[in-house]
């Protein structure tokens, strides 16, 4: 009984040290709204809510512009990476 005890101990441990690594940065799909390159944020529209993310220390939001489709890696309300959305290939012939 002791060593189940200890074995589900351990087990917890790494699913919790596991789902937050996972929760640290997060992936969001949108398009760019507006871009204020000198105080370095962005905002982008994602599920149709606007969201304001200041930039990361290796992130240039200046070359976006509104429109662009982006994908944004974030740590809470900072932007990570910004990179232009893949385009999605034509289905059929």
């Amino acid at each position: 009984m002791k060593k189940l005890s200890v074995v589900l101990v351990v087990v917890l441990s790494i699913c919790l040290v596991v789902s937050m690594a996972f929760a640290m940065s997060h992936v969001m799909k949108g398009a760019v709204k507006s871009v204020d390159a000198k105080a370095g944020s962005i905002v982008v529209t994602v599920d149709g809510k606007d969201m304001t993310f200041k930039a990361g220390k290796d992130v240039d939001v200046a070359k976006f512009k509104a429109g662009d489709k982006v994908e944004v890696t974030t740590d809470k309300d900072v932007a990570t990476d910004i990179k232009a959305a893949k385009k999605k290939a034509p289905v059929g012939c």
